[in-house]
């Protein structure tokens, strides 16, 4: 039995926390901290409900290594569980290696400044974590997370070299309301109106945002339109499955979001750039955020279901073989087990699973790892025991 503290306060810090709960036997102590303890000590209550368990709460500034040093050594936990803002996540690293304490996210760096993501800065620790004797576990949450687990049990169990991977991520659900993003705003806006790119033959193609659109068909969901975007587990994953020959991964969208997303473009609350309001500096996306449907309120009344998986073709034992391995979780459903919509379920419950295979020994090692380095029977053996389960057929139409 293990304690571990969780930072952010969220959806997918909902899901995280009850979903901890839910397993006295691993996570023997929680607490969850964030910058505002008003959403902690809510969540708490909640979780007190549902699962009958007593959480600790806290206020942190997860953006101040002092702070974090201090809360971490006052609570001793095995492990810290990062599922705030992915530009905190190079300041809680710090206060992990500050403290031995192992680490897991769900998503990698992105500085504040710049609508960029990349692995790079969080693989910078590897020499230092390994030198600390503890483990950073990076991108547990679906995608990444479960993505590239699904392409780890692709390779060990159905492929003896992977030409073709596509990731394909479909939210065919309806929340009601005329436009609202299902993570944070802020975060989801700056990624998918950057520009794009693809792994093809070695190297990095790059494309416009919305350049290129297909219609896939998702179980029991129907045909969608699917646009190509970067994520960031790609780059992980052709690193990690050098036979890979193109590496892309697709996003549906609405016509009526994109609508919107241009209009919010055009007028420029998407920028994240400072602007002068009546002698302050604000970031226009920054405020946006405080404008938009809060994520975590989505849940109530959200209707349809989430499909992400993964849509392989490579060889087995000298045969071209395709492979397609998925997830559909019911935005309903996830609503009523743990108060938050199917897209922080989808991290949330990741996050937690990935925990419980440190925690049990199951994943370990010294360093910064990504989770498609590791077995993934473990984890897939008890995935859908927790909510998720998946789905895989082999040689069937990709649609690639």
């Amino acid at each position: 039995m293990s304690k571990v503290l969780i930072i952010g306060a969220g959806g997918v810090g909902r899901v995280t926390a009850v979903k901890c709960a839910q397993h006295p036997d691993v996570f023997s102590e929680i607490m969850l901290a964030s910058r505002t303890k008003s959403k902690c000590d809510d969540i708490a209550a909640d979780v007190k409900l549902r699962t009958g368990r007593d959480i600790r709460t806290a206020e942190i500034d997860a953006e101040n290594v002092p702070e974090l040093v201090k809360l971490i050594r006052a609570f001793e936990p095995e492990l810290v569980i990062h599922v705030a803002l992915p530009y905190q996540d190079l300041t809680i690293m710090d206060a992990c290696l500050e403290t031995g304490v192992n680490y897991l996210d769900t998503a990698n760096y992105e500085p504040k400044d710049e609508a960029k993501f990349e692995y790079s800065w969080q693989w910078a620790y590897q020499d230092r974590f390994r030198e600390k004797g503890i483990m950073a576990l990076l991108g547990c949450g679906f995608d990444p997370g479960v993505t590239s687990i699904f392409t780890a049990r692709a390779a060990q169990h159905h492929f003896d070299e992977i030409h073709y991977l596509d990731i394909v991520d479909c939210n065919g659900g309806d929340h009601g309301k005329a436009f609202a993003t299902n993570f944070n705003p802020e975060i989801n806006i700056r990624e998918i109106t950057q520009n794009g790119k693809f792994w093809e033959n070695g190297k990095w193609v790059e494309t416009k945002p919305f350049e290129f659109r297909k219609e896939l068909t998702y179980p029991n969901i129907g045909e969608r339109s699917s646009y190509l975007l970067y994520h960031e587990e790609l780059e992980s994953l052709v690193k990690n499955f050098p036979t890979i020959k193109r590496a892309r991964f697709w996003m549906t969208f609405g016509d009526e979001y994109l609508t919107h997303l241009r209009v919010i473009q055009n007028i420029g609350m998407a920028g994240i750039e400072p602007v002068k309001y009546k002698g302050m500096e604000i970031v226009p996306l920054n405020f946006l955020k405080y404008v938009l449907p809060d994520p975590g309120s989505l849940g109530d009344n959200y209707t349809g279901e989430t499909s992400i998986g993964c849509r392989i073709k490579g060889i087995k034992d000298g045969k071209e073989k395709t492979y397609y391995i998925w997830n559909n979780c019911s935005h309903q459903a996830a609503f009523d087990e743990t108060g938050a919509q199917g897209v922080s379920y989808t991290t949330g419950v990741p996050a937690m699973t990935g925990a419980m295979m440190m925690l049990q020994g199951k994943w370990k090692g010294e360093g910064v790892f990504n989770v498609e380095e590791f077995n993934p029977d473990p984890f897939l053996d008890v995935l859908g025991k927790h909510g998720l389960e998946w789905h895989e057929e082999i040689n069937v139409d990709l649609e690639m």
